[in-house]
């Protein structure tokens, strides 16, 4: 039982700490939530909690409607994932209003990608701070086309979620590794790309 009362206080510690993070590097409450609700509800899918991931992806849907611009990425994750949730039920009808909401926000990858501001990552060595640091636009355009990669395949799964299965590319599987350190827009659009539940 100390065990997992310690545990739980280091969990909450670790998340009071990287919520501090995003603060301080103008992240919102709001981004903080759906990122946070997201996940929550990806683990709950997986887990076999239909029902606690519908629930999750709800709130965060109506957070993101409520807080975030009309172009976030973000706002076209939860409405995939509640269309996902609805084709599992075999409500066909309601799955096509998801994605198509989830499509017409899509369309604005390409111009949230140009615009995304990239904060400086933490380097392994001086070395690899001064190269970026020597290169940041040649840095910043590799990331780019990588992110538009992610997108690519994201809107490919998007086209798809009303198809029969399977789904054409995993997406939460890769979150935890993919996901950056930092709190800038590159984690904002990756999160509106990764945080699709993955079929179980």
């Amino acid at each position: 039982m100390q065990m997992e009362t310690g545990m739980n206080r280091t969990i909450e510690d670790r998340k009071t700490r990287e919520d501090q993070a995003a603060r301080a590097a103008g992240w919102s409450r709001a981004d903080i939530l759906w990122e946070r609700l997201m996940e929550r509800g990806n683990s709950a899918y997986l887990d076999g909690n239909t029902a606690g991931a519908r629930a999750l992806f709800r709130r965060a849907d109506l957070l993101s409607r409520v807080a975030f611009a009309g172009s976030d990425l973000r706002r076209a994750t939860a409405a995939a994932n509640l269309a996902l949730l609805a084709v599992g039920e075999g409500q066909q009808g309601r799955a096509r209003r998801f994605q198509r909401r989830a499509l017409d926000i899509w369309k604005h990858a390409p111009e949230q990608i140009a615009a995304m501001k990239i904060a400086p990552r933490t380097r392994s060595s001086l070395y690899h701070l001064r190269m970026e640091v020597k290169h940041r636009e040649t840095y910043h355009d590799n990331m780019r086309i990588r992110f538009s990669r992610f997108a690519t395949e994201t809107g490919e799964t998007l086209r798809s979620l009303t198809a029969p299965p399977p789904l054409p590319h995993r997406h939460h599987g890769r979150w935890l590794g993919e996901r950056p350190g930092v709190h800038d827009d590159s984690r904002k659009i990756l999160s509106a790309c990764l945080l699709i539940i993955d079929p179980r």
